[in-house]
This record gives structure tokens, C-alpha cells and sequence, in this order.
């Protein structure tokens, strides 16, 4: 039995930094690390979600570029749909709104952030504690791997149109069909990245397009969460447990921003289909170990 201290921290770093953008389930393999070296309970599961900061921070050190010059286009573009409201006339909403998408895409790609990240939010408040009693198991870890690479292979034959070249042309209806594919993320193994990404493929995005979507999405669904757990966790922590944590969320930094640099490269080039077998195998190996 590993105890929960820097040592342990590095490790789950590591886990988490290789595995929460790539299709193959960050939570699902910090469980299966935790129950391997036993570190399990209520500490293990604070840390699990915790632990995502890291990851976060890497997403917005590697994408700053791109949200500074969003959130300061949407602000612009939100006065000018004001403008554009004011000056509707007999105009019906549905035109406006049409036109708005074509001539305001900042502000419009912002709102479908927030589209797609209501669905999981809204059923992660009301089943987050029934999920986190009954599905955080080796056993539920396992076969979400091996369903979720079934799903990835299928979507992956299925060669569907593509649609979405481009980040800003992703509109509210089809951040919404992403948010709801997210929910499918809340059983631990399936994999917010992979759920997303594949619902982003169903929408016509293209393979980077989907995995680029995946990496903005996860900015409010992990802040909030892992502010909500950690604000939870206060009284279960120490002052040694926090240094423990800072130091498994600097790891878990330094190595997502490598894999996000990674993994949009390899996804322009290749299909997710090795992870989806990689997820496979590891859930079969899983259920023969636990059974």
C-alpha cells in the first residue's frame, strides 16, 4: 500500500498529464493506479478530480494565444450584436441570429461553449455523488474502456461528412450535440476527451477541429469541477496533503502541455483508432486481474 504523499503525487501527475486529452480516460486510469497501489477512499477520489488543475493550467499556458484574442473579439462582437438588435426592425430573431453567426463567430463560438457544457454540469449536480459511490470501480473502469473503443473504431468507419475545417465555424447546435456527447464522460473510463471528440466527429468536425474543440470545452467543465471538489476536499486535506497536490499539479502541467502539443499533431495524420484498441486491451487485462 502506497500512501498519499510526494512521492504518490508524482506518479498521479504523470497519469494525469499523459492521459486527460488523449480518448482513453484520465480518471479511469488514476482509479485503476489508485486501486493498484492502494490508494483508495474518500482522499483518492479528491485528488483524482484535484489533480485536473494541472492539466487546466496547461490548456490555457497552451492556448493563450487563442483565448486572449477570443474573449477580446467576443467582447467587441457582443456590442455590435447589440447594435444589430436594436437595429432589427421587422427582422425575425431566427435571421438575426443567422446573420449574427456569420458576422459575430467569436462571441457565437463563446455562447456554444456554454451551450455545451450545460448538459454534463446539469447532470453531474444531481448524479455526481450516486457516480462516485457505485461507479468508481475497477470493474465500471474496465468495461467503459472497452465500450468507449468500440464506440471510437465505429464513429472512426463511419466517414462522416466533413463539415467544420475551423474552430470559429463550429456553431451553438453543434456545441450543444458535443455537450450532450460529454455526459457520456461522467461514468468513469469512457473519457471526457474521447466523448467529446467523438461527438465533435458525429457534428462533422474534422479530426483536429474535434480535438481542438474537446481542449476548450474541458476549460469550464474542469475548473468548475475541480473548484467544487477542492472546496469540498478542504476539511480532508492537511497542510502536508496540500504540498503533495501542488507538487502532483506542477507535474501534471509540464506533462499535458507536452501531450496537447502531441496529440494535435498526431490527429492530423492519423485516426484515433490505436487508442481506441489500447482501450480495449487495458479493460480486458483489467477484468481478468479484478475477477
Amino acid at each position: 500500500m502506497m500512501n498519499w504523499g510526494p512521492e504518490l503525487a508524482v506518479i498521479l501527475g504523470i497519469i494525469e498529464g499523459l492521459t486527460e486529452f488523449l480518448p482513453v480516460s484520465s480518471t479511469g486510469h488514476l482509479i485503476l493506479v489508485g486501486h493498484a497501489l492502494g490508494f483508495t477512499g474518500d482522499i483518492a477520489s479528491n485528488v483524482e478530480i484535484s489533480i485536473q488543475l494541472g492539466s487546466i493550467l496547461a490548456i490555457i499556458a497552451y492556448e493563450r494565444a487563442k483565448l486572449s484574442s477570443l474573449a477580446s473579439h467576443a467582447l467587441r462582437e457582443q456590442r455590435d450584436f447589440r447594435s444589430l438588435v436594436a437595429a432589427r426592425g421587422t427582422t425575425s430573431w431566427t435571421s438575426l441570429v443567422q446573420k449574427s453567426i456569420q458576422a459575430q463567430p467569436n462571441l457565437w463560438f463563446v455562447i456554444g461553449l456554454g451551450l455545451a457544457f450545460l448538459p454534463a454540469a446539469l447532470v453531474g449536480f444531481f448524479a455526481h455523488k450516486t457516480i462516485k459511490e457505485h461507479l468508481f470501480s475497477p470493474t465500471t473502469v474496465a468495461i467503459s474502456l472497452i465500450v468507449g473503443g468500440i464506440i471510437i473504431l465505429a464513429v472512426e468507419r463511419m466517414q462522416s461528412r466533413v463539415r467544420v475545417k475551423e474552430l470559429l465555424q463550429v456553431t451553438p447546435r453543434s456545441a450543444l450535440w458535443v455537450g450532450i456527447a460529454q455526459c457520456a464522460s461522467l461514468i468513469p473510463g469512457m473519457s471526457r476527451s474521447g466523448s467529446t471528440i467523438v461527438g465533435g466527429l458525429l457534428a462533422g468536425f474534422d479530426r483536429r477541429v474535434a480535438t481542438e474543440y474537446s481542449f476548450f470545452l474541458a476549460l469550464p467543465t474542469m475548473i468548475i469541477a475541480t473548484i467544487y471538489q477542492m472546496l469540498k476536499s478542504q476539511a480532508a486535506f492537511s497542510q502536508q496533503d496540500y504540498v503533495a497536490l501542488g507538487i502532483g499539479l506542477v507535474v501534471s502541467f509540464v506533462v499535458a502541455w507536452a501531450v496537447i502539443a502531441a496529440f494535435l499533431t498526431f490527429v492530423q495524420r492519423h485516426s484515433l483508432s490505436v487508442f481506441a484498441y489500447y482501450r480495449m486491451v487495458l479493460g480486458v487485462i483489467v477484468l481478468l486481474v479484478v475477477r
